[in-house]
């Protein structure tokens, strides 16, 4: 004759352990799904505003390490007065002197294209390919090209842009440099990413 309250409590044992493997193989399932629904760390990151400090950048300079905001490199130039008169030397020689293109801010509409004339804020990409361009801030001729006196030069194909990203005729990128989203906290701080009329 069998033990039945034996074999009653090896099931109940067996079903109980079963039961519990199951429901833990089901939250492991779970949990990585449900956390795909949140972006991570890093992808909220990556549209964060970007508050930077500018109250060591000195005329002339830019500033480093450059910051990044997205992904993408951002130059910050402190332009002197000089840089500034330079601005206006030879407008004839640019594509779009007043930045037309419709992706621009409108504070970037102006032959500074920036919010503050001495604050120049660009995203450090060519538009043409996005290549990363070497800025050349120092107001000298040039030996690849003795009437360009400074700015942005694309090593990869030549394009060459003034001190406000603004690109010369017949170089390969067609467009300025972006001008992203900007403001200032104040005197010191810089945001990339926001600014009165756009929330990044």
């Amino acid at each position: 004759m069998t033990d039945n309250s034996a074999n009653v409590g090896r099931r109940r044992f067996l079903v109980g352990s079963t039961t519990a493997v199951g429901a833990a193989g089901v939250v492991g399932a779970a949990v990585p799904f449900v956390g795909s629904w949140n972006p991570s760390a890093k992808a909220r990151a990556a549209g964060a505003p970007v508050r930077i400090d500018i109250s060591r950048l000195q005329d002339g300079e830019m500033l480093g390490p450059i910051p990044a905001w997205r992904g993408r490199p951002i130059f910050v130039v402190k332009r002197s007065e000089a840089l500034l008169a330079a601005l206006n030397e030879d407008p004839d020689r640019l594509a779009d002197p007043d930045s037309q293109e419709p992706e621009q801010p409108a504070y970037a509409q102006n032959e500074y294209r920036a919010r503050r004339p001495d604050v120049m804020v660009l995203v450090g990409l060519c538009p043409h390919l996005f290549c990363s361009p070497t800025p050349h801030i120092e107001l000298k001729a040039q030996p690849f090209d003795e009437e360009w006196r400074g700015g942005f030069f694309c090593p990869c194909h030549g394009s060459r842009f003034d001190l406000a990203g603004r690109v010369y005729s017949g170089s390969p990128s067609s467009r300025n440099m972006e001008v992203p989203p900007h403001s200032f906290e104040d005197d010191n701080v810089l945001i990339i990413g926001i600014d009165e009329e756009t929330v990044a």
